[in-house]
């Protein structure tokens, strides 16, 4: 629309006045943001030499505009003083606009346009992005002034838009003809003194009288006092229903003076301000800002792309302005002139060059430093200085009002009001949800403060520091209160900011420490304070960082667990050379003086592991684990449905996402570490955002059965993700995302396929089926190039041959394939076998990987094994041993350093490769045979290559190793006199060996299945055995005559020498328990016990009673001389699996197959207590597993129990005084010593422990 005639002529007329008095910059800054002047022709008119050239341009270009420019020009005059200039150019002010009274859905009807202009609204800016829900939300307020007068206080931090939004809100139709019909009139307050206050509210006085259409017949009024009554005779009388727009308040005296009765909208910091005023008062919050895709958005205006065509460094840029719609349109505005300097504006933005994005808009301050500043100056000197020291917090921390407290050396009422006239001026938030209170600043506020006290960081950080000691002294907090935990987490990072390395090094080498952090925050968080201010602590001792670190990642999945384990019994399992030990024994001497329980574990030099942070993400099977392309994070995800991020380094969860509805089968990264894509038995694909943990495609109608796997192309050139399914026919597919359906098909196998795996270059895929097959396709076509027949590698067995998984070698020349026992490496070319790496186990290959950087070969088994190969020697170089179930999937890191493996067992597990060694592969059978003799520990148990070992318990030498036997070892037994050890095999054959020559002294025939049990009499000269033959034999072993106890009916796993050796105790799965003569053979007794198979049966001490248990879950006592069942014992839940009484006879301990342990009076048959059941751990049971052994302490105080684990208890009060982890679980038995100093077992991956009470 050209401009109006008589707008144009009355240019022209006062054109000269015009040229000699305005000042252009400033005009043109309202004319900007009104959108009816661009940046390009504002710099024009600003190269001109002089202002009165710069005014003859602007003018100039004024007369070849439009109505809205003319109108925009009028009310920059208004708003910046020109006041006799405004009422030049009032009369012929083009009013053709305001003819269209349509109420109409559209803000900016030419109504609308025509009451805010003449109003002074602003227009929008020229990039504008709607935020309707913060618009609505002020317009729901303004409709409540609809009857009556009163406030609307719209408040936010500095940058957040609140001007913009106010305007718009107003930008309403129906709003302003129902509610201010009288108008809408705009007034920019800014910093004000009285005597600029004064011209304001002249100027609005100057203008509203200008609508009225008669001359204004007042002088300006002279004083505050005289123009407050002429605004309110105006607002009152002449504009009754109108609303007035405070815009930028800072000073309640100021609001004051438009305290009129009347309906008015204020924008400001101070969200206090309107308590000042009498009235109706309502409040909209203006948050941190805008979202990413808002923010997005706005550089696509200013710059004139589409936001899918905007560089990588947008959305960096946008994360940088911390949703500031203030910063985002200050960046866009200079990127509208310079759109080569993406890079460079967010170099400026990162490194907190507030300075150099200097004003390119109307905003009130030139660059953004400025605008923080000016609400920092309105605070007292007092607090400023308090807001400084808010410089030292941590970005996205929040922080209650008690830790301000200690810092300030106030009352915590003192420092809430302190710290609620800071978010009264949007100078801090507020966490309100939380009780208490927490307080945080928005990131650019904290930007703010760190570049402005960038020299004062150090001394700021100190007196946190300082504050703290003096306020905690020699204890730390441990309340577990915000306030605390506030402490607790960043202690360590004040300390290193002000460079209080002595301090930070006493801190963090102090097992106390490690212990209460652990305790209140998680093992995560200390295991990065090590990786973190590693290089600080190295300084002082980098051995000693490296042995807490390593510490915490070996027991971080025990320090997650509740009850909270005892950190010095942890530490005590630390190598003799290590601080962490040393400390802990101090600490555990110490605490035995007073009662407490601790136990060293003596041959611990003896044990290896490569393993290096282990961590428990999940509840359920972990089927699938990755690292990311940088190493930095692993994913996870499995039977929970749940996907899972943390940091390779520590175990700190990053992310977690209820991904799918069902199992996830598998996770993978893409190539730039940006997606993440998971697979499910619910079908479905899912693609998702790394770093916003959002869902951007899901791929759920082609495949109709569970997708077992997923994976993405090597390189982000030509980004593709492959899946594979159990579908009959089109059961593997290449997905392009920005493509809704899948790109194409892979035909060929017609069962399951398990994996798919790309070659190094991305031009082929591999499959592997269940079809005892892997195939090769062409990725471009997506036609198959070669079959590899994985089967026939198995030709001699007639069982099916299920092929897991292939991977590449990193030349991609060789291809390897899992399938059954073995793994099989095989040319690509030719598709001829090259090698075979079969072990000798009974387990399957669940997964193997080529490592990326080496020849190394990770195989994963279901035994819970993960082995270490090397494919050029076709030697195996490590067994890594710590799962505790099937290990589902192994990945080595792409440097090749690390290797992790996820298992059934729900821990992911961290290996480092370049500490591989062979010597972690020998370990023991759980079957196992203790001598206390003095100071000395003898074990013989059976190791894994089926040999008989005899150790030395204290120092784990080997004093005897067998040959390997052909037939399975499964169980043995020692004599001290003559010096022999018996073991009883599979085949039913049993040996006697002499020690420590190995000599064969006799082999014993007779048994016809496997020998489960076996001991000496006490003269050494028998020997007797039972079997899952049904009998029991008794051996004159030297003259191998032979005595058979035959009446059992099912095996007979274990029996019992009564005191005296002439009785023989027997109990089998039958239900039945038996005695014997030992000497003549004759069943002495035969009782029914149990309905279900007996499991454990003891004689007490005293010889009367004899308790039985049986997985009919109960326990009966029974008289030794008649017979009678004494007490039936009932209450446990499950299998009742072991049983012992106390020495005196008094008590009865048992514990069934829950964990659960019980202590019962013998006399009376009653049950004492429960032993406490502080809680269950991860795998549903109190004690970790089975409760399989029992023994008392010989004063009947103590109790020490198997199962998962170790346990100690008050026989008093039932409660846990020490817990032992062993690295394995499923405990078997354990042999203690006769004054219950030392303790001996061998957990499920065969380390052996040979524990001694500190004293």
């Amino acid at each position: 629309m050209a401009l109006e005639e008589a707008a144009r002529s009355c240019l022209m007329r006062y054109r000269h006045r015009l040229e000699d008095d305005i000042k252009p910059p400033y005009l043109m800054d309202h004319m900007v943001s009104d959108g009816v002047l661009t940046v390009d022709e504002e710099e024009r008119i600003k190269n001109q030499p002089t202002r009165k050239d710069q005014a003859v341009a602007l003018l100039a270009l004024l007369l070849s505009k439009d109505n809205r420019a003319y109108i925009s020009f009028y009310n920059a005059m208004v708003k910046e003083g020109y006041n006799d200039l405004a009422n030049l150019l009032f009369r012929d002010l083009p009013h053709g606009l305001a003819e269209g009274h349509k109420r109409s859905a559209d803000c900016c009807t030419p109504y609308v346009q025509t009451v805010l202009s003449e109003g002074g609204v602003p227009q929008r800016p020229v990039v504008f992005v709607s935020r309707p829900e913060l618009v609505n939300r002020v317009r729901e307020k303004l409709y409540r002034l609809q009857k009556e007068p009163g406030w609307v206080t719209v408040f936010g931090m500095a940058g957040s838009g609140k001007s913009v939004l106010a305007a718009e809100a107003a930008r309403h139709h129906g709003l302003i003809e129902d509610c201010f019909p009288g108008g809408i009139h705009w007034l920019s307050i800014g910093q004000l003194d009285k005597p600029d206050l004064l011209v304001k509210i002249q100027s609005l006085c100057f203008r509203l009288e200008q609508s009225l259409d008669s001359q204004p017949l007042h002088r300006p009024p002279n004083s505050l006092d005289e123009a407050k009554e002429r605004l309110r005779f105006l607002m009152l009388r002449r504009y009754p229903r109108s609303l007035l727009i405070l815009d930028d308040i800072w000073d309640s005296s100021v609001l004051k003076a438009f305290d009129l009765h009347c309906r008015i909208l204020l924008t400001t910091r101070n969200r206090s301000l309107a308590d000042s005023v009498s009235g109706s008062r309502y409040e909209v919050e203006v948050e941190s800002g805008l979202d990413e895709n808002k923010g997005l958005e706005i550089l696509a205006l200013y710059t004139k792309t589409k936001p899918q065509g905007l560089p990588e460094e947008a959305r960096s840029i946008v994360r940088e302005c911390k949703g500031s719609p203030l910063v985002v349109s200050l960046i866009g505005a200079l990127l509208r002139e310079r759109p080569d300097r993406w890079r460079y504006y967010l170099g400026q933005l990162q490194q907190k060059q507030f300075k150099r994005i200097r004003k390119s808009s109307s905003y009130d301050y030139d660059a953004l430093d400025q605008a923080m500043a000016a609400s920092i100056e309105v605070l007292p000197d007092e607090h400023r200085e308090f807001y400084k020291d808010l410089t030292v917090l941590e970005k996205d921390t929040k922080v209650p009002a008690k830790v301000l407290s200690v810092l300030w050396d106030l009352e915590t009422e003192e420092v809430e009001d302190i710290l609620e006239e800071f978010v009264n001026k949007s100078l801090l938030f507020v966490d309100s949800h939380n009780k208490p209170y927490l307080y945080y600043l928005h990131d650019l506020q904290l930007d703010f403060l760190v570049e402005q006290n960038r020299t004062q960081i150090e001394s700021l950080h100190n007196k946190v520091v300082l504050k703290y000691q003096q306020h905690y002294k020699d204890a730390h907090s441990t309340s577990g209160d915000e306030e605390c935990l506030y402490w607790i987490r960043f202690l360590t990072y004040h300390m290193a900011k002000a460079n209080l390395f002595q301090e930070l090094y006493s801190l963090m080498f102090s097992l106390d420490w490690v212990s209460t952090k652990a305790q209140l925050m998680g093992p995560a968080y200390l295991i990065n304070d090590y990786v973190e201010y590693g290089p600080i602590l190295d300084k002082e001792n980098s051995e000693t960082r490296s042995q807490f670190q390593e510490f915490l990642s070996l027991n971080g999945h025990h320090l997650e667990q509740r009850p909270f384990p005892d950190v010095v019994q942890l530490a005590l399992s630390q190598p003799h050379t290590s601080e962490v030990y040393r400390q802990a024994l101090l600490e555990a001497r110490d605490r035995a003086t007073t009662g407490g329980l601790y136990f060293e574990w003596l041959n611990k030099g003896s044990v290896e592991s490569l393993s290096r942070l282990v961590i428990h993400p999940h509840q359920g099977s972990i089927y699938s684990a990755c690292f990311s392309q940088d190493g930095a994070k692993i994913a996870s995800s499995g039977a929970s449905k749940t996907l899972k991020v943390f940091k390779s380094t520590s175990g700190e969860k990053l992310m977690e996402i209820q991904a799918h509805d069902d199992e996830v089968l598998c996770c993978a990264f893409s190539p730039d570490d940006r997606l993440l894509a998971t697979c499910s038995s619910d079908r479905k694909v899912k693609v998702w955002n790394v770093e916003r943990a959002m869902l951007l495609r899901v791929f759920e109608e082609e495949h109709q059965e569970q997708v077992n796997h997923c994976q993405f192309t090597n390189s982000p050139r030509r980004l593709l993700l492959a899946t594979c399914s159990n579908d009959e026919y089109m059961n593997t597919k290449l997905w392009n995302l920005n493509k809704p359906s899948s790109q194409n098909t892979m035909f060929g196998h017609f069962e399951p396929v398990n994996h798919c795996c790309f070659s190094p270059d991305d031009k082929h895929l591999s499959t592997s089926s269940n079809d005892g097959t892997v195939k090769l396709f062409h990725v471009s076509p997506a036609n198959e190039w070669k079959t590899i027949n994985v089967r026939a590698a198995f030709a001699e067995s007639e069982e099916e041959v299920l092929v897991k998984c292939s991977t590449w070698t990193a030349d991609g020349k060789r291809i390897i394939c899992a399938a059954r026992n073995a793994a099989l490496v095989f040319d690509v070319e030719t598709a001829d076998m090259l090698l075979e790496i079969r072990t000798n186990r009974l387990s399957t290959v669940q997964y193997c990987h080529a490592c990326p950087t080496s020849n190394l070969l990770a195989i994963a088994f279901s035994n819970y094994a993960v082995e270490l190969w090397d494919l050029e020697a076709n030697k195996k170089m490590a067994d890594c041993s710590g799962h505790l179930s099937w290990v589902h999937r192994v990945q080595f890191s792409p440097d090749g350093s690390q290797l992790l493996s996820c298992s059934a067992d729900q821990t992911v597990r961290l290996w480092e490769t370049k500490k591989v060694h062979t010597t972690s592969a020998i370990c023991l059978k759980r079957d196992s045979d203790v001598l206390f003799n003095d100071e000395e520990i003898i074990v013989s148990a059976a190791d894994n290559c089926n040999r008989l070992q005899v150790r030395d318990g204290r120092t784990g030498s080997v004093l005897f190793q067998s040959e390997e036997k052909p037939s399975r070892i499964r169980c043995t037994c020692m004599c001290k006199q003559p010096s022999a050890v018996a073991l009883g095999q599979e085949d039913g054959a049993v040996q006697v060996l002499e020690v420590p020559s190995g000599r064969l002294l006799a082999t014993l025939l007779g048994h016809t299945k496997p020998v489960l049990h076996c001991r000496f009499g006490r003269s050494g000269q028998t020997l007797l055995t039972s079997s899952e033959d049904t009998t029991i034999r008794v051996w004159r072993w030297q003259s191998g005559e032979c005595r058979v106890l035959q009446g059992h009916k099912e095996q007979v796993r274990c029996f019992s020498l009564l005191p005296g050796d002439t009785k023989l105790l027997s109990w089998s799965f039958d239900g039945t328990v038996k005695m014997w003569d030992v000497d003549s053979g004759e069943k002495l007794r035969d009782i029914e016990a149990h309905r279900g198979a007996v499991l454990s049966c003891r004689v007490s001490p005293d010889g009367r009673l004899i308790a039985t248990t049986s997985a009919d879950s109960t326990a009966k006592l029974w008289h030794s001389e008649s017979w009678a069942c004494v007490h039936a014992l009932s209450g446990h839940q499950d299998c009742v699996r072991s049983c012992r009484f106390s020495w005196d006879s008094r008590l009865l301990a048992t514990g069934d197959d829950n964990g659960e342990i019980r202590l019962w009076s013998v006399e009376e048959g009653s049950l004492l207590r429960i032993c406490s059941r502080d809680g269950k751990d991860a795998m549903d049971s109190l004690h970790g597993g089975w409760v399989t052994d029992l023994h008392f302490s010989p004063d009947d105080a103590l109790l020490v129990s198997t199962g998962g684990y170790i346990k100690w208890w008050d026989v008093e009060t039932g409660e846990a005084l020490q817990t032992f982890f062993t690295t394995g679980t499923a405990l078997k038995r354990i042999h203690v010593s006769s004054d219950f100093s030392t303790f001996v077992t061998i957990d499920s991956i065969g380390i052996l422990y040979i524990l001694q009470r500190v004293v």
